[in-house]
């Protein structure tokens, strides 16, 4: 079993900044990317920023320049500090991970359970 506990979400005011923090635990042999997704009410999810285990990262068009995802192998935890936040970036905020859990057995997607970033004022 694999787990992703995600923290650090809440209510900010327009140009305010959060950091958000997703712990991966269990049976990890390897990760092969981490990431962030965030779906808004009556949205569907999607894509805000993923880093591989390379270090590469695709940020969303939206976010660019504002967030930042880093990543501390050592405890499989990526953050993702949020400058200059918007109404606009108002979602739940979910933390997806690549993860084998086996040497030489398949990757497979988990998810968080999600936080709540409320940007308002």
């Amino acid at each position: 079993q694999v787990q992703l506990v995600e923290s650090g979400g809440g209510l900010v005011q327009p140009g305010g900044s959060l950091r958000l923090s997703c712990a991966a635990s269990g049976s990890i042999f390897s990760i092969n990317a981490m990431g962030w997704y965030r779906q808004a009410p009556g949205k569907q999810r999607e894509l805000v920023v993923i880093i591989t285990n390379g270090g590469s990262t695709n940020y969303a068009g939206s976010v660019k320049g504002r967030f930042t995802i880093s990543r501390d192998n050592a405890p499989n935890t990526v953050y993702l500090q949020m400058n200059s936040l918007k109404p606009e970036d108002t979602a739940a905020y979910y933390c997806n991970a690549l993860i084998r859990s086996t040497p030489g057995g398949p990757s497979r997607a988990y998810w968080g359970q999600g936080t709540q970033v409320t940007v308002s004022s």
